[in-house]
């Protein structure tokens, strides 16, 4: 019977050819004694690696643009007037706060501008249908005040019955214009997928809509993050009010107040970023990322405080309150761009491992004494100026509600 030749083994996944670095090219092992000779693995042998292409920008892509843009605006502005008219409504305040407090905390975690900016697209579509909504509402309420001229001038004649049937007419159409509009808003949008949708998929769509909103959790967030703050802020200021009775007490209230200010603003970044209510009170970890990014800090808490003392001027006399969203919407707008610089900052100490040179810090450090001294100076002078005199000291805008006064 004749010899077979040995089988040649299978090489195992160790024996395949390893690449070195150009500069070490590394020779290819013989597999079995009958190679001698192996050639070097040279650059030449490896692979060609072919960058990714770019998508070319479609035509389509340019002409959406404006609509993207124009979108984004609406939004914001909506957002804006929605956040300052929550704000002006008691107990919904904390819903504007936990949504101010949610920015900090994306800005926090991501670090990117725009993740500062929520719901734009959603908030667009609620500020389209209330405006359509109060520009149909105008003939309505023309119709309306006719008829309680009427009704004052000459009650019970034929031409006050007239305008009231003419209010409840106007009344009814209205509200079928503005449900027809948002109902055919709803059938363009499923044709231009490509499909129509039923009842069913409109009201989960509309359902899905409305849980998108989360006011649930802003709430939540808002109102936790007020408690966190009250509880740092409680303190200082009570014997800061106790300051006109007992003068010692007031200046140890003014440097408590001075020392809690320093960290308030980036604790509750760290709690909406981590979503922890323990987070508000874990005063050494907020020390030691300071330590990594003193100057953001610095950079964070003079914002911080610089667009909250022109807000102090709001507070000196009280509006009526079918008004009060005006004033809230100038709170807004001062407040949110704060929040997000101080998640900025925490975003900052977050990506960096080792401490900045201990020069830094202390340029950070002495930075921040005479910002915080001036904030003092005009949150001392609130107490004479405010409306609510010494009870305004309690209303700390820059950390609790975006709101003049708590009674709102």
């Amino acid at each position: 019977m004749p010899e077979t030749a040995p089988r040649r083994p299978t090489p195992r996944p160790s024996d395949a050819l390893l690449v070195e670095p150009i500069d070490a090219p590394t020779f290819v092992e013989p597999i079995d004694e009958g190679v001698t000779d192996a050639l070097p693995l040279t650059v030449n042998d490896l692979p060609a690696v072919v960058p990714a292409r770019r998508k070319p920008i479609s035509l389509g892509a340019v002409l959406w643009l404006p609509f993207a843009v124009a979108i984004w605006l609406i939004g914001t502005v909506s957002l804006i007037v929605g956040l300052a008219v929550l704000s002006a409504t008691p107990v919904l305040q904390f819903l504007s706060l936990g949504y101010l407090l949610e920015c900090s905390g994306r800005m926090a975690r991501t670090g990117r501008f725009r993740d500062g900016f929520i719901g734009q697209r959603r908030a667009a579509l609620i500020g389209a249908v209330v405006l359509g909504a109060w520009l149909v509402s105008l003939p309505v309420r023309f119709v309306a005040s006719m008829a309680t001229s009427a009704e004052i001038i000459d009650p019970g004649s034929g031409i006050t019955r007239g305008w009231q049937a003419g209010q409840v007419i106007a009344t009814v159409l209205a509200a079928l214009f503005v449900v027809g509009v948002v109902a055919g808003g709803f059938l363009v949008v499923s044709l231009v997928r490509g499909r129509l949708v039923g009842y069913a998929a409109t009201r989960d769509a509309l359902w899905d809509f409305v849980v998108g909103l989360r006011l649930p959790y802003y709430f939540w967030l808002g109102l936790r993050g007020f408690v966190g703050g009250l509880a740092w802020i409680a303190g200082p200021v009570t014997l800061l009010a106790v300051g006109r009775a007992f003068p010692p007490a007031g200046f140890l209230g003014a440097l408590l107040l001075a020392w809690v200010v320093l960290y308030v603003p980036f604790l509750q970044a760290r709690f909406a970023a981590e979503n922890r209510f323990r987070a508000l009170f874990e005063l050494g970890a907020v020390r030691q990322q300071f330590k990594r990014a003193p100057l953001a800090f610095a950079v964070s808490f003079f914002f911080t405080l610089l667009l909250a003392l022109p807000l102090y001027l709001l507070k000196i006399e009280l509006i009526p309150r079918e008004a009060a969203w005006l004033e809230t919407l100038v709170f807004i707008v001062f407040m949110w761009p704060a929040r997000m610089l101080v998640g900025w900052a925490y975003m900052r100490s977050v990506k960096r491992e080792a401490p900045r040179h201990w020069l830094w810090r202390w340029v950070g450090r002495l930075s921040m004494v005479p910002v915080v001294l001036v904030y003092l100076l005009f949150v001392f002078l609130s107490q004479y100026t405010s409306w609510y005199g010494i009870w305004s000291l309690y209303e700390q805008h820059a950390f609790l509600l975006p709101v003049p006064f708590l009674s709102m």
